[in-house]
């Protein structure tokens, strides 16, 4: 994180762009705030981050929090900010039950190099985007992106099939076209596996 290249979102060799508002900045850098307050170890502090050029910009550098509990509020709240909090457990099934007993569920990751707990992981987590060896789980456009329990809002994702669904009027055709030469007597039953 330390070394991240933040800096204008116009210029594609940064690492991060600034956040979208004054607001949410100042939110965000609240968070951090809280975060210390509540007992966190502030181990990278993005708070300080001047961007030469562009002091006025909304730009936090970014953090990452250890020892982190789930009682914390920085655990419990989406940040949408570059925060990163590490709380540490005993065991896979462990973190797994912190994943499915938060609220909110849109993505998360695993990395190992164990095919079964990786396959275990995938099988039995309950949030919407997970990712194997992979920092963040968000899929290409092609799929649908969206969460599960809180972080979804109504019943369809945000992009991929869902949003083609959408803005669609979908039709269902189903045909049966009779064999060719011969005439076929109508058939009022639908057909099933037999051969049509």
């Amino acid at each position: 994180l330390a070394g991240m290249k933040v800096g204008a979102g116009c210029n594609n060799s940064n690492d991060m762009g600034p956040l979208i508002t004054r607001p949410h900045c100042d939110k965000v850098r609240g968070y951090v705030d809280l975060g210390v307050e509540e007992g966190a170890e502030l181990v990278v502090d993005g708070r300080g981050l001047s961007v030469p050029g562009n002091e006025g910009g909304f730009f936090l550098g970014g953090t990452l929090f250890d020892r982190v509990r789930p009682d914390m509020k920085i655990y419990r709240d989406e940040i949408f900010g570059p925060v990163l909090c590490v709380v540490r457990v005993n065991s896979m099934q462990a973190a797994m039950d912190l994943i499915d007993d938060h609220e909110y569920g849109n993505g998360t990751c695993i990395f190992t190099r164990d095919g079964e707990a990786a396959r275990y992981f995938c099988d039995n987590i309950r949030v919407g985007m997970v990712g194997i060896n992979v920092p963040l789980p968000v899929p290409v456009a092609y799929h649908s992106f969206g969460g599960w329990k809180r972080s979804l809002f109504g019943d369809l994702a945000a992009y991929g099939p869902d949003s083609i669904r959408f803005y669609t009027r979908r039709k269902t055709i189903t045909q049966r076209w009779p064999s060719g030469g011969v005439r076929e007597k109508a058939k009022y039953t639908f057909p099933s596996n037999h051969k049509l």
